[in-house]
């Protein structure tokens, strides 16, 4: 399923082509990708067409489009894109052949290259796309990243905020932008909380609710109302290089150690985003189709049976969640506080 790593690739290659961009068509080619859209595909068209597209946006694993409508709508609405399982948003020129999954399609008038084709494809039919209301942040504070290059990059654009650091500078510019859609979530997505390379991510409230869970630490990662972006390939990978047991007791973690696994797993993200993500198989790929190579450096996902590159004791897989969960059992044991 594809996670904050894959979803910023696949965002930070469309910034620069919806940006700006009208819509001038759509086309629904498969009703059942619109389950989450309130209303008829009629209304997904109409409203769509002729509209303009702010930025590309991202929380966690949920990426949207701020929109402007050409007929004002009583609140600030937003396309939502739900990658689910096998979700994909690719750019296509308009005399491409046709994606063989191709589910919705959206013709635009880019600013930058002039008529472009985005063609929801999805092999599954678990991820879906639709026209949302947008609300206000609870902390005033951008919705999420929609900077103009890739999160994690070596370079960033002036008044970009580094990932982890708490100056007033949001993730798409000041808080004094005056663009209304910085601040705004659709409702779809307003319940889930923000990633920790997320500038606004509030570490020390994140860390304290945390350690008043009752539950394992792995199941708390997952937790996408604690912190988002993190999913099971991910979380497995930081709990390794923080050594902490995936069943390690939130409550038994101290402040020092919690604050470990977090930057563990910022450096698990960013190392993805630095190789395109994780990709085990065709349907996890950027806007262009090509895949990530993460998946070739991983250190106990997937190594069961193979020395662990710290200590040479062989990876272990356990059932967790109708998922596995893959850990080294001398690096990674259940400490006592």
């Amino acid at each position: 399923m594809p996670e904050l790593p894959e979803v910023e690739v696949v965002r930070a290659g469309l910034h620069p082509v919806v940006s700006g961009a009208v819509v001038t068509a759509v086309e629904v080619l498969d009703q059942r990708s619109l389950k989450r859209h309130r209303g008829p595909s009629d209304d997904f068209v109409d409203r769509l067409v002729g509209g303009t597209i702010d930025s590309a946006v991202r929380r966690g694993k949920f990426l949207w489009f701020p929109f402007e409508p050409v007929e004002q709508h009583e609140r600030p609405l937003a396309l939502v894109a739900h990658l689910g399982m096998s979700g994909q948003v690719l750019l296509r020129s308009r005399d491409a052949e046709p994606d063989r999954l191709m589910r919705i399609r959206l013709d635009v008038e880019s600013p930058s290259l002039g008529p472009v084709r985005l063609a929801f494809v999805d092999q599954r039919i678990f991820g879906s796309m639709a026209l949302d209301e947008t609300v206000p942040t609870l902390d005033g504070r951008a919705a999420g990243f929609a900077g103009p290059r890739l999160l994690g990059s070596d370079v960033l654009a002036a008044g970009e905020a580094t990932p982890g650091t708490t100056t007033a500078t949001t993730a798409v510019g000041t808080d004094a932008d005056p663009a209304a859609w910085v601040r705004r979530v659709p409702q779809q997505v307003s319940h889930i909380a923000r990633d920790p390379l997320d500038p606004a991510f509030d570490e020390a409230r994140v860390i304290t609710r945390l350690l008043e869970r009752r539950t394992a630490v792995k199941r708390a990662l997952l937790d996408q109302g604690l912190l988002s972006g993190v999913g099971n390939i991910y979380a497995d990978e930081s709990l390794w290089a923080a050594r902490v047991h995936p069943e390690q007791p939130t409550e038994s973690l101290s402040r020092a150690r919690a604050r470990v696994l977090l930057a563990e797993v910022r450096v698990v993200l960013l190392k993805a985003l630095g190789e395109g993500g994780t990709s085990f198989d065709a349907q996890y790929v950027n806007v262009n189709g090509q895949s990530g190579y993460f998946s070739h450096s991983l250190a106990a996902y997937g190594q069961q049976g193979r020395p662990c590159p710290r200590c040479g004791t062989l990876i272990v897989r356990e059932a967790f969640m109708n998922r596995s969960s893959h850990f080294c059992p001398r690096c990674q044991r259940v400490r006592t506080r």
